[in-house]
C-alpha cells in the first residue's frame, strides 16, 4: 500500500534534522494539528511546526500541559476526521500510556502518528527505555528510520497506513538521528480530503462490553500488520554474499554504523528491519542456512530477545547485547559495531590525552533566579539539618551538582510533590518539594490537590520563571498570578501562598519567609517568581534589533 521508497517527485533537497524531517512530512501530509510537550530529543519537531506557521496557517500547533493531554488532543482531532501528529520523548510516553494503549483499542479516524524520540546513552534523560516495547504492547504498527530521508518518507507512509488500518502508528527516533542533519528530498504538500466524521458509540466508548468487541477487532488486524511488515520495501535484505554462514540483522540507526564498516560487512548478508511488528517471514527466510547472526540495534535487546522464538533453531548462534558482543547500555557507534563484526579498529589520526580535556559540568546561568532560591535553602539547612529537599526535572536539577548538593532527589516529572508529601506523612518535620512552573503544571498538581485537602504539613516551592526553560523557552499554558488564584481555589490559606522575588537583594526577606512556612504545620506554597534570564536576554536582543 501507500508509497514506494523510490517514488519521490523531487522538489529539491532540504537540510533537516531528523525531528524536522518528520515535522515537514507531517505538514506535507496535510495535518490538522501538532501537539507536544517539550522534551529532548523530541522538542525540535514541534518547534519546526511553529516555525512554519506562516506557510501552513491552517495547522493548529500547541505546547500541551503534558504528554497525556497532548495525546488526547491529537486523538480528538483524529476523531473528527483530521490528521494529527503528537510528539514526545520516550519517558513522555509513560505519561501518555493510558491514552495511547486505549486508542489502539478504539482505533482512530483521521490519521494519527505518534513520534517518540528515545535517548540511548541518557544524554538528557533518567533512563534508556525502548519504545519498541510499547509498540508491541499496544499491538500497533511502528516505523524506525535509519536516516533523515527515511524519517520523512516513513512519516508520509505512516499517515496512509494509519487511515487504512484505523490505528495510531508510531515512529521511533533516537537522539543521534533526531539531532543530526542530512539532505532530504521532499514531495511538497499532498492533496488530502479529511476522513468523514462517523458516529460510532461502540468504537469510541470503552465500556467493558464495547472494549471486548474492539479488542477482538484489534486482534483480528494483527495478521494484516504482519503481512505489511513482511512486504513493505522499507525492510531491506541484501543479496547472499558467497554462501556466508554469518549474518547481521540491524534496525534503525544501527544500519548506518554497519554501513560505515563496509569493508567488514560486505562479506555477510544483512537484513535491515525498519517496520514493526517484526517481519517473521523475512527473518525465517534470512536465517535459513546461517549459523551465526549478530543483532545490531540501538536501545534494548528487543529483536535479540524475540528472534529465537521466531526461527526456532537451537543450533543458530544469536549474538548482541545479551551475549556481551555489544554493550548493554549507551549508544552504539561505528567502532563498537566494527568490533562486534570481527573487524580490527582503525587507528585515529589524533587522540588527545584525556588529562588535557577538563570536565566542565553544566552550571546555572548567571543571573538565574533558581540560584538564589537554593542559596537560601542551603543557609536554612545549616539550622535544620533534618530538612529534605525533594526536587524535580528542570534546569534547577543542576543544584544536585553543587558541593554539597542543594537537593536530595530527582526521580521523574512531578515526583518532588509526591515524595515531599509522602515524607511529611511519614513524620518528616521539614519536608520541601521544589518544582518548576512547567513541571508543576505537567504533573505536580494531582498530589498537591490531595495535600491541600489533607492540609499536609509540607512546603512546596514553585520556581516560576514564566517558561519551560530547560528545553529552550516554550510558553506555559498559564502564568503570572493565575498560579495564586489556582492555589487559593484548592483551599490553601491565602496567607500561606507566598510570592518571593529570588534576587540577592531580597536574600534576608526570602530567608525569613521560607523559615516561617517551614514552621507552619499545614500545606504552604512559596512561588519564587523571576523571569528566565535567557528569555530576558532574547527579548532585549529583539528589542535592540527593532530599534536599530
Amino acid at each position: 500500500m501507500g508509497i514506494s521508497v523510490n517514488d519521490r517527485s523531487a522538489s529539491g533537497g532540504e537540510i533537516l534534522l531528523g525531528d524536522e524531517a518528520v515535522a515537514l512530512a507531517a505538514l506535507h501530509s496535510s495535518i490538522g494539528g501538532s501537539f507536544a510537550y517539550p522534551g529532548t530529543p523530541a522538542t525540535e519537531l514541534n518547534e519546526y511546526v511553529f516555525s512554519m506557521k506562516k506557510k501552513f496557517p491552517a495547522v493548529y500547533v500547541e505546547w500541551s500541559t503534558n504528554e497525556k493531554t497532548a495525546y488526547e488532543a491529537a486523538l480528538g482531532m483524529s476523531y473528527i476526521g483530521k490528521r494529527a501528529i503528537v510528539s514526545m520523548k520516550h519517558v513522555g510516553l509513560n505519561v501518555a500510556a493510558d491514552s495511547f494503549i486505549n486508542s489502539a483499542i478504539t482505533g482512530v479516524n483521521g490519521g494519527l502518528v505518534v513520534v517518540v524520540a528515545d535517548d540511548p546513552g541518557m544524554h538528557s534523560s533518567q533512563n534508556e527505555q525502548d519504545t519498541r516495547y510499547y509498540i508491541e504492547f499496544a499491538r500497533v504498527p511502528g516505523f524506525e528510520p535509519s536516516n533523515q530521508q527515511e524519517a520523512y518518507d516513513m512519516t508520509v507512509e505512516a499517515f496512509l497506513l494509519s487511515e487504512e488500518l484505523r490505528l495510531p502508528v508510531v515512529i521511533r527516533l533516537v537522539t543521534r538521528l533526531a539531532h543530526s542533519r542530512a539532505k532530504v528530498i521532499t514531495r511538497g504538500p499532498l492533496r488530502y480530503q479529511p476522513m468523514p466524521k462517523i458516529k460510532d458509540t461502540v468504537k469510541w466508548t470503552l465500556l467493558p462490553s464495547n472494549a471486548r468487541i474492539m479488542f477482538n477487532k484489534l486482534l483480528e488486524l494483527q495478521p494484516k500488520l504482519l503481512k505489511y511488515s513482511n512486504s513493505t520495501p522499507f525492510q531491506m535484505k541484501s543479496p547472499d554474499n558467497g554462501g556466508s554462514k554469518k549474518g547481521v540483522i540491524v534496525s534503525g540507526i544501527g544500519y548506518n554504523y554497519c554501513m560505515e564498516n563496509r569493508d567488514v560487512i560486505n562479506t555477510v548478508p544483512v537484513l535491515k528491519i525498519n517496520v514493526y511488528p517484526l517481519p517473521e517471514t523475512l527473518i525465517k527466510e534470512f536465517s535459513r542456512g546461517l549459523e551465526d547472526i549478530l543483532i545490531v540495534e540501538d536501545g534494548y535487546p528487543y529483536i535479540e530477545t524475540r528472534i529465537k522464538t521466531i526461527v526456532c533453531n537451537g543450533d543458530l548462534r544469536i549474538r548482541g547485547k545479551l551475549t556481551g558482543d555489544l554493550p548493554a547500555s549507551g549508544e552504539l557507534n561505528p567502532d563498537i559495531v566494527r568490533k562486534a563484526l570481527g573487524g580490527t579498529l582503525k587507528e585515529s589520526a589524533f587522540t588527545p590525552p584525556m588529562d588535557t580535556v577538563l570536565n566542565r559540568p553544566p552550571v546555572f546561568c548567571e543571573g538565574c533566579g533558581h540560584r538564589d532560591v537554593f542559596s537560601v535553602l542551603d543557609e536554612i539547612r545549616k539550622e535544620l539539618p533534618d530538612l529534605e529537599a525533594f526536587s524535580d526535572i528542570g534546569c534547577y536539577t543542576l543544584s544536585a551538582l553543587k558541593t554539597p548538593p542543594s537537593i536530595d532527589s530527582c526521580v521523574c516529572m512531578g515526583a518532588s510533590v509526591g515524595m515531599a508529601k509522602g515524607a511529611a506523612n511519614g513524620g518528616l518535620k521539614y519536608s520541601v518539594g521544589v518544582i518548576g512552573d512547567s513541571t508543576f503544571l505537567h504533573s505536580g498538581i494531582p498530589t498537591l490537590v490531595k495535600a491541600a485537602g489533607d492540609n499536609t504539613p509540607v512546603t512546596f516551592i514553585i520556581l516560576d520563571n514564566s517558561t519551560t526553560g530547560m528545553t529552550g523557552g516554550q510558553e506555559l499554558p498559564i502564568s503570572g498570578n493565575r498560579f495564586e488564584l489556582f492555589l487559593e481555589g484548592l483551599g490553601i490559606p491565602k496567607e500561606h501562598i507566598r510570592v518571593i522575588d529570588p534576587r540577592r537583594i531580597h536574600y534576608d526577606k526570602n530567608l525569613r519567609i521560607i523559615r516561617e512556612e517551614l514552621e507552619y504545620r499545614g500545606v504552604s506554597v512559596i512561588i519564587a517568581r523571576r523571569e528566565c534570564i535567557q528569555i530576558i536576554r532574547k527579548t532585549h536582543k529583539k528589542q535592540k534589533a527593532v530599534n536599530l
